[in-house]
């Protein structure tokens, strides 16, 4: 049989407590063949990012462990961070990388999904390449009112109905937004002043739900460990907007208002070919280390898998 290689990059709703983190992590490496890439916390998001890959059936089983396990370690009526969120393991997306298509991962995402509630009781919305409806396509219209707004709407509005499960949000644990994608970058950027209304105004200009860059999600937040703005962007096609074209971008519309880029942040992994075409000065600012470009930790899996 021809090998498959599938990845997987939950989010979930703790970034602040390391051990909650290394379960959930231990969870999802339970399953034969997984391999966990990489893994990021975050404690103003209050948010962790895992990467793992390995065969379709095995990626799909890795993510229903994960996501059993937060669900165990995560409540989310306790639950505080700048990132808007409505589950314990908040966003479960597919990636096909050799071997699969993004229809292959489209079955995985609804097989996950159907199984969580089996499991756990845990609604969940398909989102995505994997969406029933064209309305829940981006996450942003699915992730609406966050965990506290969703809740209230479920009791008034049928349309906010999941597309797995009862329209009801698990006691502790919320709900879910599972899916199928291309290649994604999660990718922020700091400014050098603690001026909210000013990231909030750039990630207004920047995004393209707003007429600005093509395939770039923004928003302005708040780091209080840091006292420091940021715009923090997902770009969901980095071929039509690439990094150093947001970057530059940003800091253009910071520099209106006098205010300087302290630093880029890159959460998770990322594809070599986004860097591909970069200006040397964007190589030279980013100074991404090779551990962290998806296909050096992608080769590992490959070889192990041989």
């Amino acid at each position: 049989m021809p090998r498959t290689l599938v990845e997987c990059v939950p989010n979930f709703s703790e970034g602040r407590n390391a051990a909650k983190v290394s379960e959930i992590v231990a969870a999802i490496c339970s399953v034969p063949g997984v391999f966990v890439l990489d893994h990021e916390m975050d404690q103003d998001h209050n948010r962790s990012v895992v990467t793992f890959a390995g065969p379709s059936e095995a990626v799909g089983d890795a993510a229903i462990r994960g996501t059993g396990r937060a669900i165990e370690l995560i409540d989310m009526n306790r639950h505080t961070g700048v990132h808007p969120r409505i589950g314990a393991a908040d966003v479960v997306p597919f990636v096909p990388v050799e071997g699969v298509s993004m229809t292959d991962c489209v079955h995985i995402a609804h097989r996950v999904a159907r199984q969580l509630w089996r499991r756990y009781h845990l609604p969940s919305y398909l989102y995505g390449e994997a969406a029933l409806r064209p309305d829940r396509v981006r996450m942003a219209s699915v992730r609406r009112g966050g965990y506290e707004g969703l809740r209230d709407e479920l009791r008034v509005n049928p349309d906010r109905a999941p597309d797995f499960g009862e329209p009801r949000l698990h006691p502790t644990a919320g709900a879910a937004a599972v899916g199928a994608r291309k290649f994604l970058i999660a990718y922020n950027v700091n400014l050098a002043s603690s001026d909210i209304e000013i990231a909030r105004r750039i990630a207004t200009l920047v995004r393209a739900s707003s007429g600005g860059l093509p395939c770039v999600q923004a928003m302005g937040v708040m780091l209080e460990s840091r006292n420091q703005a940021q715009v923090s962007m997902n770009l969901t096609d980095f071929d039509q907007t690439p990094m150093h074209v947001v970057y530059e971008a940003v800091r253009r519309e910071a520099a209106l208002y006098g205010v300087a880029i302290a630093e880029m942040e890159i959460v998770g992994l990322i594809p070599r070919r986004a860097l591909d075409g970069a200006p040397q000065w964007f190589l030279d600012l980013a100074r991404i280390p090779p551990a962290l470009i998806l296909e050096n930790r992608l080769s590992e899996v490959v070889r192990a898998l041989k």
